[in-house]
Order: structure tokens, then sequence, then C-alpha cells
């Protein structure tokens, strides 16, 4: 099969993974403080959907090995952007808070990244980048509702 007969949503999810790569790659370079991308993505998840979440469910969302989101979580503590206190309803969980630094942090990253990405001349006018978050935003509810209803890879303990 050639790209030109690539299924369409093969295609759209294709040029996605390639946006995704390049605007990665300039993000990593303009994010402040020696602040990860790993770490931006947990601060800007506990913004969007609200803190106070466990450990394992950001892990999830963010689609990640728990092992791997405990030693993300454990370095945004050390640096005081977020705060784990054991989850009441399961003692051996944890669940995740934003601190004043770590919303201010997270701020300085997006602005950081809108700096980076403006001098790329995308030939987008803001309208039009705006129609596009709607459909873009459906396809990400679809693919999260899809993910929360795939089997845990990993057994429950």
């Amino acid at each position: 099969m050639s790209p030109q007969n690539d299924p369409p949503i093969f295609a759209l999810l294709n040029e996605i993974g390639i946006i995704e790569h390049l605007a990665r790659n300039r993000a990593e370079r303009a994010l402040p403080d020696g602040l990860r991308l790993s770490h931006f993505i947990v601060l800007n998840h506990l913004v969007r959907l609200g803190d106070g979440r466990s450990l394992a469910r950001i892990a999830r969302a963010v689609q990640v090995e728990r092992p791997a989101m405990t030693n993300t979580i454990q370095k945004l503590e050390a640096r005081g952007l977020v705060r784990g206190v054991p989850d009441p309803r399961d003692g051996r969980g944890k669940l995740v808070f934003l601190t004043e630094a770590g919303r201010a942090m997270r701020e300085q990253g997006v602005v950081a990244m809108a700096a980076a990405i403006r001098p790329v001349p995308h030939g987008l006018a803001a309208e039009e980048i705006a129609g596009l978050l709607a459909p873009l935003r459906r396809l990400r509810a679809a693919l999260d509702r899809s993910r929360d209803t795939d089997p845990d890879p990993e057994p429950q303990r």
C-alpha cells in the first residue's frame, strides 16, 4: 500500500505523530530551569484535569509504566513542584497535588514553548488553528475513552 492509499485515520495519526515529534524536540530545548518534557507533561496534566490524582491514574493517562511515573513524581517532589500524600482509600497508593511552584513552572513552560514555536512560519491563521482544535479534541477524547476501556496490562495487586 502506498502512502496515497493509506486509510485516512492512519494518515491523520501519522501527521499528528510527525508534528508531535517536531514539537517535542522544540519544546525540550525551550523548557525553563532544566525542566524535562516528561515533567512538564505531568504538571500540565494536573492543571488540565485537576490535581489530587493517584500516581497510577496519572501513569495510565500519560501512557507510562508506574515505576517510570514514580521516578518522575519523586523528581518533581524534590524540586518542590508537586507533593504526594498517602491515598486515604488505599494506603499503598499516593495522591499527587501541584504546589504553587509547580503551577508557576507549568505557566513558565507554556510561555517558553509558545515563544519557541512562534517564529516557525506555519501559514495558518489563528482562526484556522482554532478550527482544528475541536475535531482534534474529539479525536483525543475518543482515544482516551478507548484507552480507558482497554484492559490494564499490569495485574492488579
